[in-house]
């Protein structure tokens, strides 16, 4: 439709010059003394038009004349451009190919190239588009590589040429660059074990990079690296947050820094505080329970105190039998025994585990619970009874060595030393 337009606009037009032309008598006389020249209007319209025809082509001439240095000049800076570009192109594909050396040098040329783009750069040449993340780049490459040739000192000087860039003159991709700059450097620290100088790396970013995965699993690395279990554990809790991990994977990783958070406590003041500051679900998880009861148990002997800790997880596993493992019931026989042995006796625990090895006549780690607290309630007879029937059968050596150890006192109670003896004697055969 467009073309249809235009060649009736164009056939309008040569009909109206047809009709103008032809029908004009006019004429333009030219006195030149002593001479008089008489021209038709006709022909002096086209000889105006010709005249200015070729004086506009020959002026298109004479500015392409003059303008032929400059683009020769702009053609040998675009050379030099692409050179820079390929340069850099050639250095990252050598640096994933684990050629480190041809990497440095082909980042080093690129940098050689842009130095001198800016030397030779004048006002009038056209701005190098890109130049502060492209040297930046170049910069994290050549770093890059020289840390993995171990060239410690090539890669500070990078590393302090990113840092050193014109912070006026910073874009969104010069920002991106300089995050990585920022999480290299941490992960370089990282490889030469300086958790430290990790994370003084990774304080230096902005909060929204410091929160991305890649970020927060460095953090997490240097934090267990720097044994700061519970900011290990803050991180790890993050991380579950966003999915960096599988459900079992960070269930796991969770109850291994918070067993560890409880480690670093020094007194009972110190684990109770850790203790409170653990999630609902790691509080939850048995092996978390165990360690902190046992913990408390060996810092203070404050039995009073693992109570409330134990009393969930005895519920749980005589409620719900399928939730706790053989090694995990064994634990919580050997714990619950120690810390019941530390209090006075209460017949109301005497008939909860009394009631639970009735229901589960075959695990023999709530025999032994049973023996131990009768023996702690003075119930001699019954004592020996349960023990007698678990010890043999136990396989946790320590349940095994110490309820040896009881039917011993029970039989010197008795004045039945041979039978001391012997218990004494399995006792001490028992295998640490």
């Amino acid at each position: 439709m467009k073309a249809a337009l235009w060649f009736v606009a164009l056939f309008g037009v040569a009909v109206a010059s047809a009709l103008l032309a032809g029908g004009n008598q006019s004429t333009v006389t030219v006195f030149w003394s002593p001479h008089r020249v008489d021209l038709s209007l006709n022909l002096v319209l086209l000889v105006l038009v010709v005249l200015f025809v070729m004086l506009h082509l020959a002026w298109r001439a004479m500015s392409a004349l003059f303008e032929l240095p400059h683009q020769a000049r702009r053609w040998r800076l675009q050379q030099k451009e692409r050179a820079m570009h390929a340069a850099l192109l050639d250095a990252l594909s050598e640096l994933w190919s684990g050629r480190y050396v041809r990497a440095v040098k082909s980042a080093e040329k690129a940098l050689a190239l842009e130095a001198l783009l800016t030397s030779v750069r004048t006002a009038d040449d056209a701005p190098l588009r890109h130049t502060q993340q492209l040297r930046a780049l170049s910069h994290l490459v050549a770093a890059e590589s020289a840390h993995a040739l171990r060239d410690r000192d090539a890669r500070v000087s990078h590393l302090q040429s990113v840092m050193a860039l014109d912070h006026d003159q910073k874009d969104d991709a010069v920002e991106a660059a300089m995050e990585s700059a920022y999480l290299g450097a941490a992960r370089w620290a990282l490889g030469d074990h300086d958790a430290p100088e990790a994370l003084r790396w990774l304080d230096g970013l902005r909060h929204g990079p410091a929160r991305r995965t890649l970020a927060l699993r460095m953090r997490l690395k240097a934090t267990r690296l720097d044994q700061q279990h519970t900011l290990a554990l803050d991180t790890a809790r993050l991380l579950a947050k966003h999915g960096a991990f599988s459900e079992a994977a960070a269930q796991n990783l969770l109850r291994e820094l918070a067993v560890a958070s409880l480690n670093d406590a020094h007194d009972s003041a110190q684990l109770q505080r850790a203790w409170d500051g653990l999630e609902t679900a790691e509080r939850n998880q048995p092996e978390v329970v165990l360690h902190a009861a046992q913990r408390m148990l060996k810092l203070s002997g404050e039995a009073a105190a693992v109570m409330p800790w134990l009393t969930p997880l005895w519920n749980r596993m005589v409620q719900h039998p399928d939730s706790c493992t053989p090694a995990i019931r064994e634990r919580v026989a050997q714990t619950l025994a120690r810390a019941l042995a530390l209090l006075p006796p209460d017949p109301e625990w005497l008939a909860s585990i009394d009631r639970a090895r009735q229901t589960y006549p075959r695990w023999l780690e709530l025999q032994y619970l049973a023996g131990m607290v009768c023996w702690h309630h003075a119930l001699w007879g019954k004592a020996q009874q349960m023990l007698e029937q678990a010890a043999p059968q136990l396989t946790h050596a320590d349940m095994k060595r110490q309820a040896w150890r009881t039917l011993a006192q029970l039989a010197e109670q008795k004045e039945d030393t041979p039978r001391a003896h012997l218990c004494w004697k399995r006792a001490a055969e028992v295998a640490g």
